[in-house]
């Protein structure tokens, strides 16, 4: 488990995390979400005691992570996967980090063939694609065995089987038991992967909760309405009190409003429906929703009402 209490961060009089409390707990795949200049990345690397906090504590297994012995075994970690040394083989690399966490070198072929290069071993990774640096990168994450394993955008680069495969692996690795922290700007992946939501906006905590919870109370329930009588329809709506908008010939959307009275309303008023069905949020829709007004980076028609674009990241594995 990883704890944070009361953690802020400073750089002069710029406030980059304020004030976060949040727990991680074992046992499921926890999504770390928030808008580019968010904190994420600072918060991850103090985590990893790579910053130190300006004030508060982070606890990983009940003490600081620079007083865990052996770090690896604990944690795993990929944050950047160019930190690889770009003249040393896929292979050394590995071995570098397993002769100095005391992990036996057997776990270094284990894991390059878990995440598909071990073909590759004695290659330098400065000629790698941005894929296969990630993969190298997740190798060395899984290296000591970790009880706790923290990714940063771990599907950045990867090809759909890449993708798919980090997904199967973050969750079984979370059926195991082992706490998986991973933060994404992808959010179609997020509502694949993650079964909670840490959700931060200019440095604070703005949601803490389950995926549903989360996407349920940062979003509308709507449904859609598709008539060839649109005319008829739209009396019938408002002679009930019921605000609808068209989107389109013969195709409706109500919000608030259950799906069931709706129904009731076509039937006894004796209106066609080819379509009825009720319209969930997407994780997306709910984010933006949350976060538009705590994005630091705005494009122009933000300015003007619209909402925020969360980037991908994502770029294809050559």
């Amino acid at each position: 488990m990883i704890e944070l209490a009361g953690v802020t961060k400073r750089y002069g009089r710029k406030v980059v995390v304020d004030d976060l409390t949040f727990s991680i707990r074992a046992g499921c795949v926890t999504g770390f979400l928030g808008p580019n200049g968010a904190g994420k990345s600072t918060t991850m690397r103090m985590m990893l005691g790579l910053d130190r906090t300006t004030s508060g504590r982070i606890l990983i297994d009940g003490q600081p992570y620079a007083r865990l012995k052996e770090p690896l075994r604990h944690v795993g970690a990929l944050l950047d996967a160019r930190a690889m040394h770009g003249g040393r083989s896929a292979y050394q690399n590995l071995r570098c980090l397993a002769l100095s966490n005391d992990i036996p070198l057997s776990r270094v072929d284990e894991v390059l063939e878990q995440v598909g290069l071990a073909s590759v071993a004695q290659k330098r990774p400065k000629g790698f694609s941005l894929g296969m640096g990630q993969r190298l990168g997740i190798a060395a994450a899984l290296l000591g065995d970790p009880e706790i394993v923290m990714l940063d955008e771990p599907v950045n680069g990867l090809d759909p089987e890449g993708i798919h495969w980090i997904r199967t692996l973050m969750k079984r690795l979370a059926a195991e038991g082992r706490t998986v922290f991973v933060s994404s700007h992808l959010m179609s992946e997020m509502a694949l992967t993650a079964d909670h939501l840490v959700v931060i906006g200019r440095g604070r905590l703005l949601a803490d909760t389950g995926m549903r919870e989360f996407i349920d109370l940062n979003s509308r329930p709507s449904v859609r309405i598709r008539t060839p009588e649109p005319e008829k329809l739209r009396d019938v709506l408002a002679a009930a009190g019921i605000t609808a908008t068209e989107n389109g010939t013969g195709t409706f959307e109500v919000a608030d409003v259950p799906t069931e009275r709706l129904g009731e309303l076509a039937l006894e008023h004796r209106v066609l429906l080819h379509e009825l069905s009720p319209r969930h949020a997407s994780l997306e829709e709910a984010f933006i929703a949350l976060t538009g007004e705590a994005a630091e980076y705005r494009t122009g028609t933000l300015a003007a009402g619209a909402a925020p674009v969360v980037p991908e990241t994502s770029r294809t594995e050559s």
